[in-house]
Formats: C-alpha cells, sequence, structure tokens
C-alpha cells in the first residue's frame, strides 16, 4: 500500500468512527430530551387520571346515583339492579386509569364500589317483595342522611385530592 492509499483509508476510518460517534451522540442527547419530557407528560397522565376517578367517585356516590336514576313507577328489586349495573359499568368504563394511579388510590376507589353495591344488596333485602324503586331510594337517603360517615365517597375524595396535589407538586 502506498501512502496516498494508507491516507485516504485512515480519513475513511476517522470520517466513519466520527459518523457513529455523532449518531450515539445525536441519539444519547435526543434520549436526553425525551426523557425530560416523559414526566411532564407522565405527570399528566396522572392528573387526567384522578380527575377521571374523581369523576367516577362521585358518579357512583348513592345520593348522586339515586338523583341521576330516576324509580319512576320501578319495582325495587328492578331498581336495585339498575342501580347496581350503572355503578359496574361506570367503573369497567375507567378501568385503565389504574395504570396512571398509585394502588392505594385505585384500591380506595374499588372499596367505593364495593361498598355502595354491597349497601344497595342490604337494603333492597331490607325492603318487602312488593316495594317499588321509590321506597329503596327513600332507605338509602334515610341510611346516608342517618350517618354521612356510611358511605366511603368522602374519604376517597380525599384520597384523590391528596395524591392528585402530590402530582402537582412534583412529590410523586
Amino acid at each position: 500500500m502506498d501512502n496516498s492509499s494508507i491516507i485516504i483509508l485512515a480519513i475513511i476510518i476517522v470520517v466513519g468512527v466520527l459518523g457513529i460517534y455523532s449518531l450515539f451522540y445525536f441519539r444519547e442527547t435526543r434520549g436526553i430530551k425525551k426523557e425530560r419530557k416523559k414526566p411532564a407528560h407522565n405527570a399528566t397522565l396522572q392528573l387526567q387520571a384522578y380527575e377521571r376517578l374523581t369523576i367516577l367517585a362521585e358518579r357512583i356516590s348513592l345520593k348522586n346515583l339515586i338523583s341521576r336514576i330516576s324509580p319512576v313507577s320501578m319495582q325495587a328489586a328492578v331498581y336495585h339492579s339498575l342501580l347496581v349495573e350503572s355503578i359496574k359499568q361506570e367503573y369497567e368504563y375507567n378501568l385503565s386509569q389504574q395504570l396512571y394511579v398509585s394502588a392505594q388510590a385505585w384500591q380506595a376507589v374499588t372499596n367505593l364500589k364495593e361498598q355502595n353495591i354491597f349497601i344497595l344488596h342490604q337494603l333492597v333485602n331490607t325492603l318487602p317483595e312488593t316495594a317499588t324503586g321509590l321506597d329503596l331510594s327513600k332507605r338509602i337517603l334515610e341510611l346516608l342522611n342517618a350517618d354521612p360517615k356510611t358511605s366511603l365517597h368522602n374519604v376517597v375524595l380525599d384520597a384523590l385530592r391528596y395524591e392528585a396535589r402530590q402530582v402537582m407538586s412534583g412529590g410523586a
């Protein structure tokens, strides 16, 4: 090999090494920029999930449920089934939100759903078979008015608000 061939080969190697180095460097710096954007994006997704779960908790609260679903001329058993089905549908519609919130927040929402279904089952069983949906809705309101702590609704809302504030402050 003559000197000109060695110089050309050295230039090709240097250009190749610089090209590969710049490719990796460019890829790394782009990756760092993406990583910087990722936490803000994750926080946005988390806050949206907490917002959705807050809406879910409101929609499946017993007071809001009976104000939204009228017991017009229904038997108590039919009204009960309609309320339970509404709770289940609302919950299932929001299942994906568990990916973005803490396990504790998701468990709190799940407990609210289960508790409300349990309360509805218990109350409908206290009524005679001839009871109407209106009788069931009155029984629900009586229970909730007698002891507002009967429902986990406010506890769940407080937990969701707390965790959302943690995300907003960068603590989560």
